[in-house]
């Protein structure tokens, strides 16, 4: 299953390709249409309602495995008015009907991606769905993880399984030291910069080099999450020894890992210079347009948020804390701060950065993915701009349709939020 024979020729494969011939049980091409059996379902209080419909309607009296359905309430949960309280309950009473292990209450829960991990529920080797567009996230454990409709979710709660064709992949290599302050938030930005919203359009998004092996597991999250701001169909990283340290303690079964031929074959091959890359800030209003950090200008920020499915873990708190320590958030500028988890939340506590951030003068949320999708939490208003760690910053993304939103990293946005205008961290310390 690791070669195929084409014409007397060997070809080699791609991690996608591997994990989907895996699942096969036998050799997959790009542009192949398939029908595999996944490992995990996702589905979230938005997504889930209109799955639950459309399953109903198939008089099942169970879902295909009840352990690999996975659902979290994490848009507009905590309850933000009737309507979201009302899918809510139509939430938890499916996974009360059903018995689904992996539902995740309020108190118990968090933004969807990041907890999953955490939970240890998503691993290396395995297929991913989600009926949410960033399930692509799961790809930085070398996964293959990828976004669904809400009605393919409903399919796949009565099956097990999906149908889609096998994707080409595109190589990134990221050669060379990060510069201060540079992440995973900017080697995305400037890549997606580079090739545009539409430049890996259905394609699997594979990345690697010297300065992503250097990366920790949450900069790998940010990059694979953002995969589908190119069109991506998946963001996969290798799994190597950081993946398997944060993978070890935390995985509930086995998993394989899987890594791309010295000879497979792309669709193209993108190379860059990390020394080069400077921290990157997003434009209104997409997040292709990128500025590195030093041609932003002087621009006015009435609101920054720190958290999301893309930038809301411990290293990023840890990081907007080292920024903001000591320093109070300008008097005409508000600062949301959303832990993406309980534990990390939890975690943030017992080493004190919610105090750093209450204290300089910033709101702490319930992990919520609230302000990201204008649902609640920090919407904006007319004329209204704002800086923010998120993944997509569209017209009305946050708010009103005349407001703006700039994408950045946390310390860029903590600096921000002392300063009242988009900075570097190094202004401020």
């Amino acid at each position: 299953m690791e070669k195929q024979e084409k014409r007397g020729i060997i070809m080699g494969k791609t991690i996608a390709e591997k994990i989907l011939g895996a699942h096969m049980g036998r050799d997959v091409s790009p542009g192949e249409l398939i029908e595999v059996d996944v490992d995990i379902a996702l589905g979230n209080d938005i997504t889930t309602p209109l799955a639950i419909i459309e399953f109903e309607k198939l008089g099942l009296k169970s879902v295909f495995d009840q352990d690999r359905v996975v659902i979290v309430p994490d848009h507009f949960a905590p309850n933000k008015d009737v309507k979201a309280a009302q899918q809510c309950k139509m939430v938890r009473e499916f996974a009360k009907k059903y018995k689904i292990t992996n539902y995740f209450e309020v108190g118990r829960m968090g933004i969807e991606h990041a907890l999953l991990p955490e939970q240890g529920l998503v691993l290396p080797g395995d297929i991913i769905i989600g009926a949410d567009s960033h399930t692509c996230t799961y790809g930085a454990l070398g996964a293959f993880s990828t976004g669904i409709g809400s009605t393919d979710l409903a399919s796949v709660m009565a099956t097990g399984q999906i149908w889609f064709m096998v994707p080409e992949s595109i190589r990134f290599i990221f050669h060379g030291s990060r510069q201060k302050w540079v992440g995973g938030k900017d080697l995305i930005l400037y890549t997606i910069g580079r090739i545009g919203v539409e430049g890996a359009n259905y394609a699997a998004m594979e990345f690697c080099g010297e300065a992503i092996s250097s990366l920790p597991m949450s900069d790998r999250f940010t990059m694979s999450n953002m995969a589908i701001e190119a069109g991506g169909k998946c963001g996969i990283i290798q799994a190597d020894e950081t993946t398997i340290e944060y993978v070890t303690p935390r995985a509930k079964r086995e998993y394989k890992i899987y890594k791309s031929d010295d000879d497979a074959k792309y669709k193209e091959v993108y190379e860059f210079d990390c020394s080069r890359i400077e921290p990157q800030v997003a434009f209104p209003h997409l997040p292709s347009n990128t500025k590195p950090i030093s041609e932003v200008g002087d621009i006015k920020i009435d609101q920054g948020v720190i958290g999301s499915c893309t930038n809301g873990r411990i290293e990023d708190l840890r990081l907007a804390a080292q920024v903001l320590k000591g320093k109070k958030v300008h008097p005409e500028v508000r600062l949301i701060v959303i832990p993406a988890t309980q534990a990390i939340y939890q975690l943030a506590v017992k080493e004190g950065l919610i105090d750093i951030f209450i204290e300089a003068q910033a709101v702490v949320s319930t992990p919520t993915c609230g302000p990201c999708l204008g649902g609640y939490m920090g919407i904006l208003a007319e004329g209204e701009k704002a800086i923010t760690t998120t993944n997509r910053n569209f017209v009305g993304r946050m708010g009103h349709p005349k407001s703006e939103v700039y994408l950045a990293n946390p310390a860029i946005v903590a600096a921000s939020c002392i300063s009242g205008r988009i900075i570097a961290p190094e202004e401020v310390l």
